[in-house]
């Protein structure tokens, strides 16, 4: 997918978020912004952990 065609994508997406969320999806791409492409890469692998292990680390939680 082109860049192109995921903006595209992310406008249309837009369109659909509840009002009340909209200020978090702002609030977050800036802080994309002020972000190394290695420090979002880090944190895109730690949140896809995560939601992997999510059952696993209730059990340890336990």
């Amino acid at each position: 997918m082109s860049a192109e065609e995921i903006k595209t994508e992310i406008l249309q997406a837009i369109d659909n978020v509840p009002e009340g969320a909209l200020l978090d999806v702002l609030n977050y791409l800036k802080q994309l912004q002020n972000q190394s492409p290695d420090d979002i890469r880090l944190t895109t692998n730690l949140r896809k952990i995560l939601l992997e292990d999510r059952g696993l680390l209730e059990k340890l939680a336990q």
